[in-house]
Formats: structure tokens, sequence, C-alpha cells
């Protein structure tokens, strides 16, 4: 275990040096939140009845996404461990006295938590004071708060886990390309990063509930804003958990099938 949280304050260190892409990426993200809360805005104000959610959660949530972008948007994986897939780099890995799954896994918390931790603060002390209902609602309560910080690391640790599901099935094609783009193209749009997923229709929502791509930020984030409670909410939490441990020993059995398979081309 040693080695592994070494690992991740090595990765964990070397991402908050990145300050100058963590200030652009604020930016990015500040302008992004503006422009999506205007479009939700004139939605709202045409019929405000016909949306689930209140407008002002509504706002939260794409503002507590924009926060924790770096936590839950699968696009953000690691270049370089796909490259040491590719150029045959692997081979050093598999020198390593360690496993490759759990060593990759910790880069990929380590990664993911220090682009947060740079980039969350300034957009949650900016948003927190903007008018209502534009800004950031206060949690509706502590136990709410402590809910959503709990499964706010769950789904971390579930994305984190698909992510590692892409690396492993990278290990039996010709080019990680094409399995990356459908990923994160599916993992967008059933998770809620495109369309909260209380704003589509019952059936298909009900169904998307129960994917592992809506364990990741769809739960925290409608904790937070108070339209996901009661015996749903638990539900919810539920099925993080279990996907957690379903897409984590998936992976792992992926990584032993690869590390049996595994080919270094060269001399």
């Amino acid at each position: 275990m040693r080695k592994y949280l070494a690992f991740f304050r090595l990765r964990f260190s070397m991402g908050l040096q990145y300050r100058a892409a963590a200030l652009s990426g604020v930016i990015t993200q500040f302008a992004w939140g503006v422009m999506e809360i205007l479009m939700f805005r004139a939605f709202y104000r045409a019929d405000a009845e016909a949306f689930p959610m209140t407008f002002q959660a509504t706002a939260s949530y794409v503002w507590m996404q924009q926060a924790f972008l770096a936590l839950f948007m699968v696009w953000m994986m690691e270049n370089e461990i796909f490259n040491s897939i590719t150029d045959g780099n692997i081979a050093y890995e598999l020198c390593r006295p360690v496993d490759i799954y759990n060593m990759w896994f910790a880069r990929s918390l380590a990664n993911r938590l220090s682009r947060a931790v740079l980039r969350c603060m300034p957009i949650l002390v900016v948003t927190i004071f903007l008018p209502a209902p534009y800004g950031l609602m206060r949690p509706v309560s502590f136990s709410a708060f402590l809910l959503f910080l709990l499964t706010l690391f769950l789904g971390l640790w579930v994305t984190a886990a698909f992510c590692m599901l892409i690396y492993m099935t990278c290990f039996f094609t010709i080019s990680p390309m094409g399995v990356r783009m459908v990923a994160t193209s599916v993992v967008e749009f059933f998770s809620g990063a495109v369309i909260p997923l209380p704003f589509f229709p019952d059936g298909f929502r009900q169904v998307a509930a129960l994917l592992p791509f809506a364990s990741m930020q769809n739960v925290p984030l409608r904790i937070y804003s108070g339209d996901l409670a009661g015996k749903e909410m638990w539900q919810a939490v539920s099925l993080q958990i279990f996907w957690l441990f379903a897409l984590t020993f998936i992976g792992k059995l992926l990584n032993t099938l690869a590390m049996k398979k595994v080919t270094v081309q060269g001399g």
C-alpha cells in the first residue's frame, strides 16, 4: 500500500505545479458556466413549471459541475498511459514490482484531485456571492453537505474505475482513439454532463439512473442542490458503492487478461 500512496503523493504534488494551466481552466469554466446558465434561464422564462428542478438548483448544479470538472470528466485521461501501451514503454512499467492497475488507479486519482484543488476554490468563492438565482446556493442542510462530500469522492472513484476500464481495453486494440471517443461521448450524455438527468423523460431517466455513469457527477451535484433526497437518494448512494466495486472488479479482471497477452514489439 505504501508504494501506491507514494505514487499518489508524487502525482498530486506534480499536478499542483501547473498553476497557469489551472488559471486558464478557471477562466474557461467561468465563461462556460455563464453561457450554460443564461441558456437555461431563457428556457425557464418560457415555462418555469415545465422543469423538474428550480432555476437556482439548476444554476448551482452548473457551478458545482464547473468547479469539480476535473473529478468527473472522462476525457481528462492521461495520454502518458495510452502512449506507454501503444509505443511499448509499458515494458518499463512491467519491470516494476507493482500492480499496474493499482499504480495507474492511484495516479488517476491524484491527477484529478490536484486539478480540482487548483480550480475549485476560485469558482466556489466567486459564484457563492453572485446574486440569486444565478449564483451558487448554499447546501440545503449540514447533513446534505456531508453527504455531498461523501458522494463526491464516491463519484470520483467510480469515474477513475471506469477510466481504468478504458486503459485496460486498449491492450486489446490497435489504437485507443476509437474506444476513447466512444466512451467519452457515452459518459457525457448519460452522466448528466450535458443536460442534468432530471430533465430527461421519466422512462429514459429511470434507466439512466441505474447505469454507472449516473453515479459519477449526477448524484453529488443533485444532493448538494437538494434535488435528490429521501429514498431515491439512498438508492443512488447504494448504486455508487455497487458500481465502484463492480467496475473495479471488471478492471482488475481485464488487467489480469491483459498481462497474460501483452506483447512488446522491438528489440
